[in-house]
């Protein structure tokens, strides 16, 4: 493509119409008049390195702060003689997400790692066999945020595949048992499902016994994801032509075999650029988890900036933890949509 025909297109975009010139002055007039201001606070009015008299003393951010507070901004509580243990989790989990990405390594030995990571984050994080335990109270920041959005993720897809499987069946009991769980779980806040998970949950537990909070939490907010999850690949199922049924069944396939082997592999297709989608969506909930006393990363952000050594520098907390959700967001958007473009091109093919 050459530089004459980009100008083009950039020409006919901003100022193609009297409406598209209109927005696109309005946003040069809103941009002029933020972005200078914006500047002098993040760079150039700036304190880098000091004390948090020093940060009061100027007028413009105080990432002296960010620098004093951001292993307690991504590991909240954890000790930090044991940094190791959650950084590598991180890693390992990103890892997963990473490997699991790339079509061509899609296949049933995916199942192992989506096994194996999780298992070895969470035993990572408690410390058992490594010398010294850390128990889940101590948990927080970045590795908590990723393990419960990608545990919980992972545990919600077999149950919503089950769960919209029924909402599809013809046996009225098992559809109506569906349709009810999937309508109560969407009708419910996800904030009542958490002070389900905390004050509820632990009296219904026979004998007393006193189930970890996070997993509580982990285990409510799978079955509260589940839900969603099944929606969407119930509009997978019923994309797929009534033709492909019927094939399945002048094959002698029974039921699940059908299911298993014709149905469902086509309709999950059909819609993981919408799972992507939703499970940004849900990495962006576990925010939530803050109202029942979890660290994760955005309760460790607002904690970081109570410190009464740095107290008040909010702005900055803030602006790191969001900077994080956007690089997580914007990088797991983007793959959504060349992944959409992608298998769309493969169906085309």
């Amino acid at each position: 493509m050459s530089l004459a025909t980009i100008l083009d297109r950039w020409r006919r975009g901003l100022f193609g119409s009297w409406l598209n010139g209109a927005v696109t002055l309005l946003t040069l007039a809103f941009l002029a008049a933020v972005l200078p201001p914006l500047l002098r606070w993040l760079v150039l009015d700036a304190t880098w390195a000091g004390s948090a008299a020093d940060c009061r003393a100027a007028s413009g951010a105080c990432w002296a702060f960010v620098v004093a507070k951001l292993n307690f901004i991504l590991y909240a509580f954890y000790p930090p003689a044991f940094h190791w243990r959650p950084a590598l989790a991180v890693a390992l989990l990103l890892g997963l997400l990473a490997v699991t990405a790339w079509p061509r390594l899609w296949g049933r030995w995916l199942v192992l790692p989506w096994l194996a990571v999780p298992a070895a984050s969470w035993w990572l994080m408690s410390g058992n066999g490594l010398g010294t335990p850390v128990p889940s109270n101590q948990w927080g920041g970045l590795p908590v945020t990723l393990l419960v959005a990608i545990v919980c993720f992972a545990l919600a897809l077999p149950l919503a595949v089950l769960l919209a499987l029924g909402r599809q069946s013809r046996m009225g009991g098992l559809r109506t048992l569906s349709v009810a769980f999937i309508e109560f779980m969407r009708a419910t806040p996800m904030v009542a499902i958490l002070y389900v998970a905390m004050l509820i949950l632990p009296m219904m537990i026979p004998g007393g016994q006193l189930v970890d909070k996070l997993a509580r939490a982990m285990i409510l907010v799978t079955l509260f994801w589940s839900a969603y999850v099944a929606e969407v690949i119930r509009g997978g199922l019923q994309a797929i032509p009534r033709g492909q049924y019927e094939a399945a069944a002048a094959l002698g396939l029974g039921y699940w075999r059908s299911a298993a082997l014709v149905i469902l592999p086509q309709a999950l297709r059909l819609v993981i650029p919408g799972l992507v989608n939703l499970a940004i969506g849900f990495f962006l909930a576990t925010s939530l988890l803050a109202v029942i006393g979890i660290f994760d990363l955005l309760n460790a952000a607002k904690t970081a900036a109570v410190d009464p050594n740095w107290l008040g520098f909010y702005e900055e907390s803030y602006l790191v933890a969001a900077t994080l959700y956007f690089v997580v967001c914007i990088v797991g958007s983007r793959y959504s949509l060349w992944l959409e473009h992608r298998l769309s091109r493969s169906r085309r093919s």
